[in-house]
């Protein structure tokens, strides 16, 4: 039978870059663009009781690969959203958290996102986890890297050194712009997420096609293997 608890819901935003272009637009407007666009979505599943985790993925660790003006315009981005939002996670009840790298993010960011961190640590309503700098194997990787004994290593004891354990695995994985592929997103914590794959460029996505999305989640039966 479908499930009536909260969800963990995440979002792959694919097709900002194409949604510019379209419009003969600079690739890091179509970043800005879809940042507005990711606060409505944000409020909706806030506010609905299916949903308590959200999960998006802003930045691989594959998107060094870009253009380095395209990268710092990101990052900027990021930080500017961040730095807006972080009043307003108290006031909505919001833990704020992140996952991946901070190494290799702007040390002005990487700081505001420990800040920000710290000051929503003991918010229980809703969650809102970013990837920024981060990827499916380097995850898993880092987490080997802090194993003291194999021998004793179980499925249980492994997922503590994941970047957030107190985490639950991921229910529902929204991919936008047409793409169909997994592509290194959290590969421990999807194992048994239902995917939907939508054309639309995410600038474009609205809160209605995440509801639609959740609601046919919703009348999903998972068996787990069973």
């Amino acid at each position: 039978m479908p499930s009536n608890s909260p969800i963990h819901l995440a979002i792959i935003p694919d097709g900002n870059r194409r949604w510019a272009k379209k419009r003969m637009l600079q690739p890091w407007k179509g970043h800005e663009t879809a940042i507005e666009n990711f606060r409505g979505i944000t409020e909706w599943c806030r506010n609905d009781p299916r949903v308590s985790i959200l999960t998006v993925w802003c930045f691989s660790t594959e998107n060094w690969k870009r253009d380095p003006q395209e990268i710092d315009m990101l990052m900027k981005i990021y930080e500017e959203y961040l730095g807006k939002e972080r009043k307003g996670f108290i006031e909505k009840k919001t833990r704020f958290l992140h996952s991946g790298r901070l190494d290799r993010i702007p040390p002005s960011l990487a700081a505001l996102i420990k800040e920000v961190e710290d000051e929503t640590k003991d918010q229980t309503e809703f969650t809102l986890n970013l990837a920024v700098d981060y990827g499916g194997k380097d995850e898993l990787l880092r987490a080997m890297k802090k194993i003291e004994d194999p021998q004793t290593l179980t499925e249980d004891s492994f997922r503590t050194l994941l970047d957030h354990p107190d985490l639950p695995d991921l229910d529902l994985i929204i991919r936008t712009s047409g793409e169909q592929r997994t592509s290194n997103f959290f590969l421990w914590e999807s194992t048994y997420a239902e995917w939907v794959f939508l054309d639309k460029l995410f600038p474009d996505l609205t809160a209605e096609d995440v509801k639609k999305a959740v609601t046919d989640f919703g009348n999903r039966t998972r068996r787990f293997g069973g």
